[in-house]
């Protein structure tokens, strides 16, 4: 490979970079070695047989590399040049792990490090056999020993002042990050070298630097960054004409492109990124079997089996064909779930590849998955043990994201087979083991294709089925309620690709003794739904309807808020609901002198107001204060402080070609401004730059938005609309925290008035709680559909008119403003009212 310079012959070396996400290609490169002496003319051949061996190491001819590598190293030997032979020995060992010669590698290893301790002024050549050392870890899955490796060569670089192999190791760091789950400090090595790199000229490690950190957000949600930063790695790839590196950046493109759920994109990525030759064409073509199968295109996908199995029966034992091996085996089932004999002998081999590997992360992967294929054809026994060994394998590694896997699988034996308190423990240990992750959810293991919803949900929710079952006590409710609020964090985590919420453990009596929280739970089955009353036991009541009636009944309610929906119809499905989540409570709610409703919706019930429920006589908005808590962890229980009310408030009154003008933003704008001392941005002045300006120099404690926006279960189809743009709820998040930095007094409250859930996601409402969380506003007032400008400005007025009343809550204040509209002939259908929901603190 090239860099950014080469001097000849008065140096010689080689550098290992990666090149690309989780070590699909190793690459090695020329670079400059530092020598008390300049080579003789007898030299040449040694470096002749380096390069030539370069050349077979890169084309994948890896035996003649061996044998042209052991003739170099030979040579060094015969005249006493140890300094060289110990860096040739560490490419030589490299060579050996590709071809399955384990103990030829370590030998060749350990006499390179021997050779350098011996010499160690020569400080180029003691980095870059470092450099190969750290790779040579990371094959055998000792990724911490890896990282650690590849710190010490980036001292010596720096120590010598030598940046470009310093920026190899940081991007060798950044990938043993990766694959240790530790995706945000990578991130943040990628970031570093990419802008270190930004000024120089283009290079095949500056592609592959902007290749890394393009993969590290998708990973991390940030699709539209990871789009910029992959394209700009494939142009200089192009540009420089480097065949590799395009079909590596291709492919990177089409995780992305499947990560954004466009799988035609991406097929056509995986197709151009698995052509003859390329680096990555056994994992391209592994993505677009697993693509065919999602898409039951069954014939393409029975068409694609043969190839990759030729190619797989061709490689030696590598970290990538085993995983390749776990993921055939996994679309082989789905393929043909009856005929799992295919599957299993795949499987039984990358195990037993993995341990002549000595590889334990994916040894356990490979067991715990061939135990997950006979927990499905009920041989239980052998499910247990295999599902064991794997799990001992990942926690001597510390593997977290793994463990969890081999913990809930016990966890389903174990229930299976009539255990039901030890399977309550194992999927406890599943649960407790994520939460210790949630920093890093998004680190389930990239290489073995998993997602939320599959694998991680799934957990949670099977937990709380198995606690709730049978009357449960005390212990088990309080266990339901703390796992189901784990799994809100979870979500959010998720939703977000990261970890930063800041969470407590709330007592509802000592946030609102007037206050009750209601938890409804979607199970398979079955919906339950847990109470917490102030100063009571908790208490529990069932409804058995399949998840599949339930949300189907949900749905109905939902499109129900129409205006041309019938009314009869409308209040039968907000009666029906009531019934499941109300109507078994009220008797302690009326006791308990209860005022407000809490609700922790689950699955489908956030897509519906909950003010509208119905007992077949009044609203339950008329009778109680209803607000919505993402879960009481996240909650900052503080009541209004109004000494400091003010407001700033943007507005778009103006349309485009993809949104509609609001022409009613004028009036509620305005009439809020007479209510409230405030600060109005409109349309033109209402662009980005100006919003965070205000928002960084202006003391307010009520943020109002009067603009289109949308709540999608992607963070970035989540956004606000200004006159110059979109901010998403991330960018929105970024100016609010700023913001933090320099004004004590936090955001009491956030009003987007004009928003709306995105069509066709059943998973929107997640976004508001979202926007909710990350705003850092104590309290979020949002819509969930768009409604007419009016009616929205007739709520607004009254909404502020009735908070700025000494001892009215924020909850009371919705209250009478939705009230205020259902008295009003025109206004009181559910459609004006009820689509308004308070979400966080009620107080």
């Amino acid at each position: 490979m090239k860099y950014l310079h080469k001097k000849l012959f008065s140096h010689l070396g080689l550098l290992l970079i990666l090149c690309y996400l989780l070590g699909l290609l190793m690459a090695i490169g020329v670079h400059a070695v530092v020598s008390d002496r300049s080579p003789q003319s007898s030299d040449i051949p040694s470096i002749n047989l380096i390069q030539t061996g370069q050349h077979f190491y890169q084309s994948g001819q890896f035996l003649s590399a061996i044998n042209t590598w052991k003739a170099a190293a030979e040579e060094y030997r015969s005249r006493g040049d140890s300094l060289n032979q110990s860096l040739v020995l560490s490419y030589l060992a490299l060579a050996y792990q590709q071809v399955g010669q384990f103990e030829s590698a370590t030998v060749a290893m350990n006499e390179a490090i021997a050779l350098i301790v011996k010499q160690p002024k020569e400080q180029l050549i003691v980095a870059q056999v470092l450099n190969n050392q750290g790779q040579f870890y990371l094959s055998q899955g000792q990724s911490e020993t890896a990282l650690e490796t590849w710190k010490k060569a980036e001292q010596v670089y720096r120590g010598i002042s030598d940046r470009i192999g310093e920026i190899g190791t940081q991007l060798n760091q950044a990938r043993a990050l990766q694959t240790l789950g530790f995706y945000l400090r990578a991130k943040n090595i990628l970031q570093q070298v990419a802008t270190s790199l930004n000024s120089q000229p283009d290079s095949e490690i500056k592609a592959t630097a902007l290749l890394n950190l393009g993969n590290i957000m998708r990973v991390l949600g940030n699709f539209n960054a990871a789009q910029k930063h992959l394209e700009q790695s494939l142009a200089i790839a192009h540009k420089l004409q480097l065949l590799p590196d395009i079909q590596i950046a291709l492919f990177s493109l089409g995780n992305l492109a499947q990560a954004r759920e466009q799988p035609q994109a991406a097929l056509q990525f995986y197709q151009q990124a698995s052509g003859e030759n390329s680096p990555v064409k056994l994992q391209a073509q592994i993505h677009q079997l697993e693509l065919l199968v999602k898409l039951e295109r069954l014939a393409d996908g029975l068409s694609l089996i043969p190839k990759i199995q030729t190619q797989l029966a061709n490689l030696p034992p590598s970290h990538n064909k085993i995983y390749a091996q776990i993921n055939l085996a996994e679309c082989l089932l789905k393929l043909s779930p009856n005929d799992v004999s295919k599957a299993a002998k795949i499987l039984a081999n990358a195990a037993n590849e993995a341990k002549n590997l000595a590889n334990p992360r994916a040894e356990s992967y490979a067991l715990g998955r061939l135990g997950g294929l006979y927990e499905q054809t009920q041989q239980w026994d052998a499910a247990k043990s295999l599902t064991q060994q794997a799990l001992i394998l990942a926690q001597q590694i510390r593997a977290g994201e793994i463990a969890y896997l081999w913990q809930w699988q016990t966890g389903r034996l174990l229930k299976l087979t009539g255990d039901k308190n030890k399977a309550v423990s194992s999927y406890a240990d599943a649960v407790n083991t994520l939460q210790s992750l949630r920093q890093d959810l998004a680190a389930v293991n990239q290489d073995v294709q998993l997602s939320f919803r599959e694998s991680v949900e799934p957990v949670y929710r099977e937990l709380v089925d198995l606690l709730l079952q049978n009357n449960p006590n005390q212990p088990q409710l309080q266990q339901a309620r703390l796992t189901i609020e784990g799994l809100k964090l979870a979500e959010l985590a998720n939703f977000f690709r990261e970890a930063c919420l800041d969470v407590q453990p709330r007592q509802i009596d000592q946030i609102d003794p007037t206050a009750a929280v209601i938890y409804p739970i979607i199970l398979s089955d079955r919906t339950e739904v847990i109470l917490s009353l102030p100063g009571q036991p908790l208490r529990h009541y069932t409804t058995n309807l399949a998840k599949q009636q339930v949300e189907t009944v949900i749905s109905r309610m939902r499109q129900s808020m129409r205006r041309t929906a019938f009314a009869q119809e409308r209040l039968a499905l907000a009666q029906q609901i009531y019934g499941w989540l109300v109507k078994p409570a009220v008797a302690d709610l009326t006791k308990q002198n209860v005022q407000t409703l809490v609700f922790v919706p689950d699955g489908a019930f956030r897509n519906i107001p909950m003010a509208a429920l119905h007992d077949g006589e009044r609203y339950l908005i008329e009778q109680y204060r209803v607000a919505i808590a993402p879960g009481l962890q996240l909650l900052n229980p503080r009541p209004i402080t109004r000494s400091r009310f003010k407001a700033l408030l943007g507005g778009l009154t103006e349309g485009n070609g993809e949104f509609s003008a609001l022409p009613g933003v004028q009036a509620e704008v305005t009439e809020i401004g007479a209510t409230v001392p405030a600060t109005i941005l409109l349309d033109r002045q209402f662009t980005t730059n100006a919003l965070e300006t205000k928002i960084k120099t202006l003391p307010f404690s009520v943020m109002h938005l009067a603009t289109h926006g949308q709540f999608s279960s992607k963070a970035e189809e989540t956004f606000v609309l200004t006159w110059d743009g979109k901010i998403d709820v991330k960018e929105l998040s970024t100016l609010l925290t700023n913001r933090e930095l320099t004004e004590s007094a936090p955001i009491e409250l956030l009003v987007l008035s004009a928003c709306e859930t995105a069509k066709g996601d059943n998973r929107a409402a997640l976004g508001l709680a979202g926007v909710a969380v990350r705003s850092g506003a104590r309290s979020t007032l949002a819509s969930l559909w768009m409604v007419s400008d009016e009616s929205t400005a007739n709520f607004m007025v009254e909404f502020y008119q009735q908070l700025l009343k000494p001892g009215v809550t924020k909850a009371e204040a919705v209250r009478r403003a939705q009230l205020h509209l259902l008295k009003q002939p025109e206004f009181n259908h559910p459609y004006f009212w009820a689509s308004f929901i308070l979400v966080g603190n009620w107080l």
